[in-house]
């Protein structure tokens, strides 16, 4: 072998340990989750007087669902005297006006509901949940975004188990208003799902630290001053504070039975805007909190799972690598003859890919009675993974040399039935030239599929195709929803005319 082709192979092979480190921790998960699955919530110890509670609504420019938002929790069953609204608003378009109108509409039906704007935006979601909480009433204070839909039981099934003194922030499960909108919002929801299903339980219950998600949670006003308040030096101040009030000393519960829906993105490119945030935001909690996390006095096996939550995003920085590499891997195998190279996509089939399908498959089982309709998504929803590495791939980079960004909120378009349309709103997100990146590596694989066909390397066939349509279906989607050139139609026609030039190409 040549100086490059082992170099070629060593960064390749480094890689791939890292790639099967994160699969193997996937596996470790699941089984701490089914070790701890069937356990109970801890007791209810009534309050022997409901408490105070304030509900905060976080918005920036949101004309389309802020009226279902407020609307959902002014019917949450709880004592009017008891229950303080604020609407935080840092809107800067017709949206003022209408939380003012919901402001004076339900101030007169008897809610103590006001609408805090800021003309500065400093901190962004972080900087408005911190004014608000200064002059806030409550002693608990729950959070919902824009495009959360709360039940009207919300409280009464959360607020109780804070009688336990130890109890900092109560975190209730997402749910998916438009789970079947789409082939995106579909696997949206697989997502979430092993997030809320398989990770947030097995962290819980078994003593490890639990993330906040921003939304959907109550917390007690001491627990976030004890740990020093919302801060906004990261883009994910809900996992920064979450890490310090556990560092503080304070509890977390997780409730999987109470579920709050929400709407999922239905624009590729918003998804992709909220991913990058999120992956962003972790990396910079990653950097500021782990010399804190390992300086703690915390156990170790604590320690060892927080840090990997938080360098959990690295994986897309490293699917980078193998998605530039594996044609030239592929070319090479053939050229040299190394049929060895088959067991080692076997060992990362079975130590990445195949745990990642039993992770989501178990999600869905556990928590979706037609979870075997799910079953043919999950290699979509490995594609849309190996699809979103460029993008949140950037967004570590960005983390990692401090490249500061905005916070980017994702657009709501108020979508609930599969009929609705959203094209012609506002708030689209803004065009980038990444889309283009993604689909040149996405048809850097048609090269390499040539080749494993006419060689009759076929084995190989599944995991270039998963990269392939991940690229593809990704950038392509950006940049037809984006332009609104193209119906549904037309783009299933375009990947029928690239399969048959595929075709026409090897045989």
């Amino acid at each position: 072998m040549t100086f490059l082709e082992i170099t070629i192979l060593s960064l390749y092979g480094l890689v791939l340990i890292m790639l099967i480190t994160f699969g193997f921790h996937k596996y470790f998960l699941l089984c701490v989750y089914w070790k701890h699955k069937d356990e109970a919530n801890p007791k209810v110890k009534p309050f022997k007087k409901l408490p105070y509670v304030t509900l905060q609504l976080p918005i920036f420019n949101e004309k389309y669902v802020v009226e279902r938002l407020v609307e959902a929790v002014c019917k949450i069953d709880y004592p009017k005297d008891l229950l303080e609204i604020q609407i935080l608003d840092d809107s800067t378009d017709e949206t003022q006006h209408i939380a003012n109108r919901l402001v004076e509409k339900y101030k007169n039906a008897g809610f103590d509901i006001v609408c805090i704007h800021r003309e500065d935006r400093t901190g962004f979601k972080a900087g408005a949940l911190e004014q608000g909480l200064k002059i806030a009433k409550g002693e608990f204070v729950g959070i919902f975004d824009a495009d959360f839909v709360p039940e009207k039981d919300f409280l009464q099934k959360t607020i109780p188990f804070f009688g336990n003194k130890e109890i900092g922030m109560v975190q209730t499960r997402w749910g998916h208003i438009n789970r079947d909108y789409s082939l995106l919002t579909k696997i949206q929801a697989l997502f979430l799902d092993g997030h809320f299903v398989i990770e947030h339980i097995a962290r819980n219950r078994s003593g490890r630290f639990l993330n906040f998600n921003g939304t959907a949670g109550i917390w007690r006003k001491q627990a976030i001053e004890d740990a020093g308040g919302w801060q906004h030096d990261t883009l994910t101040e809900d996992l920064d504070l979450s890490y310090r009030a556990q560092l503080a000393g304070w509890k977390f519960l997780y409730l999987p039975d109470v579920v709050a829906p929400a709407e999922l993105p239905v624009e590729m490119s918003a998804f992709k805007s909220q991913q990058h945030r999120w992956a962003k935001g972790s990396v910079q909690t990653a950097k500021k909190l782990i010399p804190v996390i390992f300086k703690s006095k915390i156990p170790f096996y604590i320690k060892m799972e927080a840090a990997a939550h938080l360098v959990n995003n690295f994986t897309y920085l490293f699917m980078t690598i193998p998605s530039v590499l594996m044609p030239i891997i592929l070319h090479l195998q053939i050229k040299n003859g190394w049929d060895w190279m088959i067991y080692v996509f076997l060992t990362v089939f079975f130590s990445t890919s195949l745990s990642v399908i039993l992770y989501y498959l178990v999600s869905q089982k556990d928590s979706n009675k037609s979870w075997k309709k799910q079953i043919p998504y999950l290699p979509l929803l490995m594609s849309l993974g190996i699809g979103l590495s460029i993008n949140n791939a950037r967004a570590v980079i960005e983390a990692l040399f401090n490249h500061t960004t905005d916070f980017k909120r994702t657009p709501k378009y108020n979508i609930e039935g599969n009929n609705e349309n959203w094209q012609n709103k506002k708030y689209r997100v803004d065009f980038k030239l990444q889309p283009f990146i993604e689909l040149f590596i996405g048809s850097y694989f048609i090269i390499s599929l040539v080749e494993l066909m006419t060689k009759g390397v076929y084995s190989s066939i599944p995991f270039f195709l998963l990269f392939q349509f991940g690229f593809i279906y990704i950038g392509a989607m950006s940049l037809f929803q984006r332009k609104k050139i193209l119906s549904f139609t037309q783009i299933k026609l375009f990947f029928r005319n690239t399969a048959l030039i595929f075709s026409k190409k090897i045989f």
